[in-house]
């Protein structure tokens, strides 16, 4: 996976040792395939894989940062993270996963 997602997207963090490897679908709804689909995953900071996992976070297609009103601003804050973030885009192989987390996933309200 790190070939294809070398650093945290939200915070830039590159060393490996403080990444985590992050299925996008979740292993519970993905299938044999999906779940061992380097393309269904993100390296990310664990206190953002947290709120992808958790649904507090997604993404567009096109990688900007959607975070719902819930997550309060001194948890934004304290992390450093910026609701309307630009991450950089997904390849197609990745966008059906994040269509996915945000429809079943995320929680926007």
């Amino acid at each position: 996976m790190l070939s294809i997602e070398n650093k945290c997207r939200v915070t830039g963090t590159s060393d490996p040792q403080h990444l985590r490897a992050s299925h996008i679908k979740p292993w519970c709804d993905s299938d044999n395939k999906e779940r061992l689909d380097r393309h269904n995953g993100l390296m990310l900071s664990p206190h953002i894989d947290h709120l992808l996992d958790k649904g507090f976070i997604t993404f567009s297609d096109t990688g900007t940062l959607l975070v719902p009103k819930r997550l309060t601003s001194s948890v934004l804050g304290s992390w450093c993270i910026a609701a309307g973030q630009k991450t950089g885009s997904f390849i197609q192989s990745q966008k059906k996963c994040i269509a996915h987390h945000r429809t079943h996933i995320y929680k926007p309200d």
